[in-house]
């Protein structure tokens, strides 16, 4: 069999590289030269290639890359899987969003797209719906049960960080408090599904247009945007004839931000935004209706009462 040379390129969170291989080396040589440039274990290891992107069948190592549809001067796409993989119905793959990411790249980051907004349900759980949108790219309001257990999880190993002064109620308490379904989500449930996505999560407030990135101090390479009205989030996505749902950009696209803070000017233009002094709300556990976030807060202390839904 002739023996010619294969180049490849790979890309990973940390950048892209190059690694060069022979037309007759199987999957598992492929396996072991990626997972050494990645620094990831064969047997977390996820490779997509193909466009759009999509996973390889990497279960047979003695098949030939052609075999697998892998061809010289192809770019690949490596993470690491997730420990829960084994249930992708409750877990957002970390495949989806770099594959997002090249697509991003290989057309540019905001084409020339128009940047709307995906409104979804106002059912005190938007925040994890918009997320969830984000990351896949379809509403889906069954998501938030996951999120709230992630979420709980990650307050629950680190009572240090996450203690009574920052969660406003003991660490126990918010435990049980954030899984449930009529409970509302903010900064601090943004910041840890950030973290726990590998993703910044950008949310732009529609009265100041002001952003405010979550997990911007990680590095991340990719974000995402919310937009958030003042009780209400929404999520943001580029649509273009190239790809009609494109939510995840690259961090060092200054353009998309400055679109996504037009959005934002457009929407408190036309008052599409909640008076916090003057919004409506009722107490789930008393039913009591309360009018702006001061009215709230004072029930709340008063009560000990937290649940609070939109009217």
């Amino acid at each position: 069999m002739e023996c010619s040379p294969y180049t490849l390129r790979i890309k990973t969170k940390e950048g892209q590289q190059t690694i060069n291989l022979l037309s007759t080396d199987n999957v598992g040589t492929l396996k072991q030269k990626i997972a050494e440039l990645s620094q990831i274990s064969c047997n977390r290891l996820n490779i997509l290639g193909g466009y759009p992107p999509k996973p390889l069948d990497l279960t047979d190592s003695t098949k030939s890359m052609s075999q697998i549809g892998v061809k010289n001067g192809d770019t690949l796409i490596a993470n690491e899987k997730h420990p829960d993989e084994c249930t992708p119905s409750v877990s957002i793959e970390a495949d989806t969003l770099l594959a997002q990411l090249l697509a991003d790249e290989e057309m540019g980051a905001t084409g020339n797209g128009l940047l709307m907004t995906q409104t979804v349900p106002s059912d005190n759980s938007c925040l994890f719906t918009s997320i969830g949108f984000v990351l896949k790219g379809k509403v889906d309001t069954s998501c938030h049960p996951m999120m709230r257990e992630i979420i709980a999880q990650h307050v629950a190993n680190d009572k240090e960080s996450y203690n009574e002064a920052i969660l406003g109620k003991p660490n126990d308490e918010y435990c049980a408090w954030i899984q449930k379904p009529e409970t509302w989500g903010g900064a601090i449930e943004v910041s840890i599904l950030s973290s726990h996505y590998g993703i910044e999560i950008d949310v732009v407030d529609v009265t100041s247009g002001v952003i405010s990135r979550f997990g911007e101090d990680k590095d991340f390479g990719s974000r995402v945007f919310l937009l958030f009205d003042g009780i209400h989030y929404d999520a943001l996505y580029l649509e273009s004839s190239v790809d009609p749902v494109r939510t995840i950009f690259p961090v060092s696209d200054e353009t998309i931000a400055v679109r996504a803070q037009q959005v934002a000017e457009e929407a408190r233009s036309s008052r599409q935004f909640t008076d916090v002094n003057r919004f409506s709300l009722r107490c789930i556990q008393c039913n009591s209706l309360l009018v702006g976030q001061a009215e709230a807060q004072q029930h709340a202390k008063t009560t000990g009462h937290t649940n609070f839904g939109e009217v």
